[in-house]
């Protein structure tokens, strides 16, 4: 009997075993990323649509250098093998506004085995207005709503617009050294935010965006016309200007527009926090216990921002979607 039950036993864990490795009837699609951070984000989304059929493995692009980056996963050897069982997944960067009218643009637009955030990168949505909140609560475990985060993010992009037309169409002409990149973002970042008068750092940066605006209007009067022209472009694309700042260089407004905002307002929150429990505790032993434990229960801003995952009902994600699931049927 004893013998009979010892081998049950080890059938049984064999079985088990064996359901524990990844099923081998599936397909795999290998799917390469630009960098680690990147693994996450496209893991998160590509799982969805994993079956009994296929899966997805999200990768560094070499297996035999540290070698990372855009121009890694499409413009090396790799890109010539991307198909049925390899996708390309990367940040879209400008080449999405660029339309075509770079190699990479074009590569990127028209083949089908890449997918592009369509968000300048995936740190847009990591900073997607609409999660903003929420960090803050995982960050200080305070639901008081100091700011209205989705309002001031539309009012940030208002302001920045017109100068951000403005910015792709110098990237569109090839005329970096006169207004590069970089110096765009130099107008567009926030200074010291005050929770209580948010709206003055917005001021702020719109006096310096009107100022940049009125000069490059009157040294490039002949650009006017095809600003215009390129406002409705980007309206048919999904640019407006109540979201520009997700197409905006990800880190830029993440570092210098977002946490400006976010860290200041997870300070007060923790205050208010820390006040109710000094308001509260009957005796000294309970408000060092309470303290303590608050401290320890909180996460840093920064590390929160990376799990924000709000982005999924964003009409730019659906677009993600809308690129997969169109590469699905080409396999099937």
């Amino acid at each position: 009997m004893g013998k009979r039950l010892t081998e049950n036993l080890s059938s049984l864990y064999i079985g088990a075993a064996n359901s524990l490795k990844p099923k081998r009837a599936r397909r795999k699609i290998v799917a390469y990323v630009e960098s680690y951070d990147d693994i996450s984000f496209w893991r998160s989304i590509l799982a969805e649509y994993e079956d009994n059929t296929r899966y997805f493995e999200v990768m560094l692009p070499s297996q035999t250098s540290l070698a990372k980056g855009k121009k890694t996963v499409l413009m090396n050897q790799l890109g010539k093998q991307l198909g049925e069982n390899m996708i390309a997944c990367v940040d879209s960067d400008y080449d999405y506004l660029l339309q075509g009218r770079t190699n990479t643009s074009r590569y990127i637009i028209e083949n089908p085995y890449v997918m592009q955030t369509y968000a300048y990168a995936i740190e847009n949505y990591h900073c997607y207005a609409e999660g903003l909140h929420e960090i803050c609560v995982m960050a200080t475990l305070n639901d008081h709503k100091l700011i209205n985060f989705p309002e001031f993010m539309k009012l940030y992009s208002q302001i920045a617009y017109p100068l951000f037309v403005w910015s792709v169409w110098f990237y569109r002409k090839h005329i970096l050294s006169e207004f590069s990149l970089l110096d765009f973002c130099s107008y567009v970042k926030l200074d010291q935010v005050s929770t209580h008068h948010p709206e003055r750092s917005l001021e702020t940066m719109a006096k310096k965006v009107n100022r940049k605006l009125h000069d490059l209007e009157r040294h490039h009067p002949e650009a006017l016309e095809e600003i215009e022209s390129m406002k409705k472009e980007f309206d048919r694309l999904g640019v407006h200007p109540d979201n520009t700042y997700m197409f905006i260089q990800g880190h830029h407004i993440m570092d210098n527009v977002v946490l400006r905002l976010l860290i200041p307002v997870c300070t007060v929150l923790r205050r208010e926090r820390e006040q109710q429990i000094h308001d509260l505790a009957l005796h000294d032993m309970q408000l060092h216990n309470e303290l303590t434990s608050y401290q320890r229960s909180q996460v840093g801003v920064e590390v929160v921002i990376h799990r924000n995952n709000f982005y999924k009902e964003s009409p730019l994600y659906q677009m993600i979607r809308r690129d997969i699931e169109k590469f699905l049927k080409i396999i099937r």
